[in-house]
């Protein structure tokens, strides 16, 4: 477990810009579950998460289609969170940084870390907008 001195800012990265931070397995569950689409993102303390990942899931927020909900948890802090988490992302391995997209509860969009790690939080996105263009409403 990372310590909470160092991970809230990281936290906050994303909570603060509306992201709901998820810390149970109930969370989860009901976040995923929400009618629309739910953008998640699963954090981490890496470089590519604050390089990439959480830079990119904020500036795609920044589109005329957007998801209805967005959430994050967070990769060895929200032990039980994460976990939850990953069971609705199979059948991709666990990964983190990554960022879902949930429409109806149901996973169609999936960025893993091979996905972020060495593209800008631009290219990120890019990638998102689109995603939200076909899923969003």
């Amino acid at each position: 477990m990372y310590p909470e001195h160092l991970t809230a800012p990281m936290a906050a990265d994303l909570t603060g810009h509306g992201f709901n931070g998820l810390k149970s397995a109930e969370d989860v569950d009901v976040a995923l579950a929400q009618k629309g689409t739910t953008l998640l993102v699963v954090n981490s303390v890496c470089g590519c998460a604050a390089a990439n990942a959480r830079p990119g899931a904020k500036l795609s927020m920044d589109n005329g289609k957007k998801p209805d909900h967005t959430a994050t948890v967070f990769a060895g802090v929200d032990f039980e969170a994460t976990e939850k988490a990953r069971e609705h992302l199979l059948p991709y391995p666990p990964s983190s940084p990554a960022i879902a997209l949930f429409k109806d509860g149901k996973l169609v969009h999936f960025l893993e870390r091979h996905h972020i790690e060495g593209r800008s939080a631009q290219i990120i996105a890019a990638n998102l907008k689109m995603a939200y263009d076909q899923y969003c409403e």
